[in-house]
């Protein structure tokens, strides 16, 4: 029997793991059957021209494994509940995420495909809102973060319209720390959203002089500035993929 599973599928066997399918096309033998016995033809000869002889088969292997699937991506959307990742995702690809004004709207990851002039394509990967403690398993936390350990590189989403908007870019960052060190390590470029709002305007100026990392101001609802992150993101990927060949490795192509 053959099972299909998602791209980014880890098999696991008493907490260890024993496969981790990162590819297309990659296969895993969970369990081989039994050698089967021999049937009455074997037993034909010609004193016995129709024998009603057989010997059974052995037991198949029998296995407890868990499948856990972490979405596999180069680019990961991070943020709040309502930052605006989906909005974003559904601006920059044809994926279409549930959008509503309302937290948790997205409870798995989508991925979209940004498709650039040269055939080349960037995946995008808009994670379920984080909370604080996320790393503490609130709010579903982990069954969150896992699917950032897959993603090259991040794109933190921030609500510039809310007070203080850096303070959203510590507390991620603290949780994907806690949650596995060297994830806030990642290249990564901060996207201040809703630039439309007057508030966003206010606050876009003090959130460059809190933080040291790049900031792109856009809006997801009308499209604004989106260009600058289009280009970006292509450096981004092209970074990755002259650091995974310089390592002799191949790159993740989609």
């Amino acid at each position: 029997l053959h099972f299909k599973v998602p791209v980014g599928t880890l098999v696991k066997e008493d907490g260890e793991v024993v496969a981790d399918l990162t590819q297309h096309g990659e296969e895993y033998v969970a369990a081989y059957g039994g050698a089967g016995g021999k049937g009455n033809r074997f037993f034909l000869s010609n004193e016995n021209r129709a024998p009603t002889l057989f010997t059974p088969g052995e037991p198949g292997q029998e296995r407890v494994l868990h499948l856990e699937l972490k979405t596999t991506a180069h680019a990961g959307l991070v943020g709040f509940p309502n930052a605006g990742k989906s909005s974003l995702l559904r601006a920059v690809s044809r994926a279409r995420p549930a959008v509503a004004p309302y937290p948790f709207t997205t409870l798995n990851p989508h991925v979209g495909i940004v498709h650039y002039q040269d055939f080349e394509q960037i995946s995008v990967a808009d994670i379920p809102g984080l909370i604080k403690g996320a790393h503490q398993n609130r709010g579903l936390g982990m069954a969150f973060l896992r699917h950032i350990e897959r993603c090259r590189f991040l794109l933190y989403v921030v609500d510039l319209s809310v007070s203080q908007p850096w303070i959203q870019l510590q507390d991620l960052k603290y949780e994907l720390e806690q949650y596995k060190k060297g994830l806030s390590e990642r290249p990564c470029v901060v996207i201040g959203n809703k630039i439309d709002l007057a508030q966003s305007k206010i606050n876009l100026p003090l959130l460059k002089e809190h933080i040291d990392d790049r900031v792109i101001a856009l809006s997801a609802l009308t499209g604004d500035n989106l260009e600058e992150l289009f280009v970006h993101l292509r450096e981004l990927y092209d970074a990755y993929v002259k650091t995974e060949q310089s390592q002799g490795q191949s790159p993740m192509k989609w």
